[in-house]
Protein backbone atom coordinates (compact mmCIF):
# COMPACT_ATOMS: atom_id res chain seq x y z
CA UNK A 1 0.00 0.00 0.00
CA UNK A 2 1.46 3.14 -1.11
CA UNK A 3 0.09 6.98 -1.47
CA UNK A 4 1.94 10.02 -2.46
CA UNK A 5 1.26 13.60 -1.64
CA UNK A 6 2.84 16.25 -3.44
CA UNK A 7 2.17 20.25 -2.52
CA UNK A 8 4.28 22.45 -4.49
CA UNK A 9 4.52 26.68 -3.64
CA UNK A 10 6.77 29.44 -5.89
CA UNK A 11 8.76 30.91 -3.45
CA UNK A 12 10.56 34.49 -4.20
CA UNK A 13 13.87 33.29 -2.93
CA UNK A 14 17.19 31.13 -4.77
CA UNK A 15 17.02 27.23 -4.53
CA UNK A 16 20.04 27.26 -2.69
CA UNK A 17 19.22 29.86 0.10
CA UNK A 18 15.64 26.89 0.09
CA UNK A 19 17.36 24.05 0.21
CA UNK A 20 19.80 25.47 2.83
CA UNK A 21 16.78 26.03 5.39
CA UNK A 22 14.93 23.06 4.72
CA UNK A 23 17.68 21.03 5.16
CA UNK A 24 19.01 22.40 8.03
CA UNK A 25 16.49 20.09 10.27
CA UNK A 26 17.04 22.04 13.39
CA UNK A 27 15.00 24.66 12.24
CA UNK A 28 11.94 22.64 10.90
CA UNK A 29 9.99 23.63 13.79
CA UNK A 30 10.22 26.92 12.67
CA UNK A 31 7.47 26.32 9.81
CA UNK A 32 6.02 22.94 10.05
CA UNK A 33 2.95 22.65 12.24
CA UNK A 34 3.62 19.12 12.60
CA UNK A 35 7.16 18.66 13.23
CA UNK A 36 8.31 20.76 16.37
CA UNK A 37 12.34 20.11 16.53
CA UNK A 38 15.02 18.06 14.79
CA UNK A 39 18.72 16.73 15.76
CA UNK A 40 21.52 15.10 13.70
CA UNK A 41 22.37 11.83 15.63
CA UNK A 42 24.89 9.05 15.50
CA UNK A 43 27.84 11.53 14.67
CA UNK A 44 25.95 13.54 11.62
CA UNK A 45 26.27 16.76 11.66
CA UNK A 46 24.37 18.05 8.48
CA UNK A 47 23.17 17.43 5.77
CA UNK A 48 24.44 14.35 3.79
CA UNK A 49 23.61 10.87 2.19
CA UNK A 50 23.29 8.63 5.12
CA UNK A 51 23.37 10.91 7.72
CA UNK A 52 20.38 10.49 10.57
CA UNK A 53 18.44 12.64 12.41
CA UNK A 54 15.84 12.15 15.22
CA UNK A 55 12.22 14.18 14.48
CA UNK A 56 10.14 15.25 16.97
CA UNK A 57 6.46 15.72 16.14
CA UNK A 58 3.29 16.91 17.89
CA UNK A 59 -0.68 16.96 17.27
CA UNK A 60 -2.65 18.34 19.63
CA UNK A 61 -2.07 15.86 22.85
CA UNK A 62 0.06 13.52 21.06
CA UNK A 63 3.64 13.75 20.62
CA UNK A 64 5.98 11.58 18.84
CA UNK A 65 9.51 10.77 17.65
CA UNK A 66 11.13 9.69 14.08
CA UNK A 67 14.52 8.43 13.14
CA UNK A 68 15.04 9.40 9.84
CA UNK A 69 18.12 8.69 7.41
CA UNK A 70 19.09 11.22 4.23
CA UNK A 71 18.46 9.29 1.23
CA UNK A 72 19.65 12.14 -1.39
CA UNK A 73 21.29 15.75 -1.13
CA UNK A 74 21.87 17.47 -4.15
CA UNK A 75 22.57 21.32 -2.78
CA UNK A 76 20.09 24.14 -4.37
CA UNK A 77 18.39 20.77 -6.18
CA UNK A 78 16.65 17.96 -3.61
CA UNK A 79 16.56 17.03 0.23
CA UNK A 80 15.02 13.96 1.13
CA UNK A 81 14.84 10.95 3.71
CA UNK A 82 12.82 7.87 4.91
CA UNK A 83 11.26 7.87 8.39
CA UNK A 84 12.04 5.01 10.22
CA UNK A 85 10.90 2.52 12.71
CA UNK A 86 13.34 0.06 13.36
CA UNK A 87 14.50 -1.17 10.34
CA UNK A 88 11.59 -0.40 8.80
CA UNK A 89 11.30 2.13 6.28
CA UNK A 90 7.68 3.63 6.11
CA UNK A 91 7.49 6.69 4.14
CA UNK A 92 10.18 9.01 2.28
CA UNK A 93 9.73 12.21 2.17
CA UNK A 94 11.28 14.62 -0.43
CA UNK A 95 11.88 18.19 -1.18
CA UNK A 96 12.81 19.55 -4.77
CA UNK A 97 14.04 23.24 -5.63
CA UNK A 98 13.58 24.53 -9.54
CA UNK A 99 14.60 28.16 -10.36
CA UNK A 100 12.04 29.58 -11.99
CA UNK A 101 13.22 33.13 -12.82
CA UNK A 102 12.93 35.37 -10.03
CA UNK A 103 10.80 32.58 -7.72
CA UNK A 104 11.53 29.15 -6.90
CA UNK A 105 9.09 25.89 -7.11
CA UNK A 106 9.54 24.18 -3.78
CA UNK A 107 7.76 20.85 -4.02
CA UNK A 108 7.34 18.87 -0.91
CA UNK A 109 6.12 15.04 -1.01
CA UNK A 110 5.83 12.14 0.57
CA UNK A 111 5.41 8.62 -0.28
CA UNK A 112 3.66 6.78 2.57
CA UNK A 113 4.61 3.12 2.49
CA UNK A 114 3.09 1.66 5.53
CA UNK A 115 1.05 -1.46 5.92
CA UNK A 116 -2.76 -1.83 7.32
CA UNK A 117 -0.92 -2.60 10.95
CA UNK A 118 1.40 0.55 10.84
CA UNK A 119 -1.21 2.66 9.36
CA UNK A 120 -3.39 1.56 12.53
CA UNK A 121 -0.73 2.01 14.85
CA UNK A 122 0.43 5.56 13.34
CA UNK A 123 -3.11 6.64 14.12
CA UNK A 124 -2.90 5.50 17.66
CA UNK A 125 0.85 7.09 18.19
CA UNK A 126 -0.73 10.90 16.36
CA UNK A 127 -3.78 10.90 16.74
CA UNK A 128 -3.82 11.08 12.47
CA UNK A 129 -6.54 8.45 11.10
CA UNK A 130 -6.44 10.10 8.07
CA UNK A 131 -2.72 10.68 6.98
CA UNK A 132 -3.13 11.55 3.58
CA UNK A 133 -5.30 15.00 4.33
CA UNK A 134 -3.33 15.53 7.22
CA UNK A 135 -0.12 15.46 5.51
CA UNK A 136 -1.61 17.67 2.69
CA UNK A 137 -2.96 20.33 4.89
CA UNK A 138 0.59 20.31 7.16
CA UNK A 139 2.83 20.52 4.22
CA UNK A 140 0.47 23.35 2.68
CA UNK A 141 0.78 25.21 5.98
CA UNK A 142 4.54 24.46 5.82
CA UNK A 143 5.71 25.46 2.37
CA UNK A 144 3.29 29.15 3.37
CA UNK A 145 5.71 29.33 6.45
CA UNK A 146 8.85 28.64 4.49
CA UNK A 147 7.85 31.19 2.38
CA UNK A 148 6.99 33.88 4.39
CA UNK A 149 10.56 32.97 6.35
CA UNK A 150 12.42 33.19 3.36
CA UNK A 151 10.83 36.56 1.70
CA UNK A 152 10.70 37.84 4.69
CA UNK A 153 14.73 37.79 4.41
CA UNK A 154 14.97 39.61 0.85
Amino acid sequence: MTNVVRVSRSIKAAPQELWEMVSDITRMGEWSPEATSGAWIKGATGPAVGARFKGNNRNGSKSWSTVCEVTRCEPGKVFAFDAMVGPTRYAEWFYEFEAQGETTLVTESVEDKRNRLFTWAGGKVSGVTDRTSHNEATMTATLEALAAAAESNS
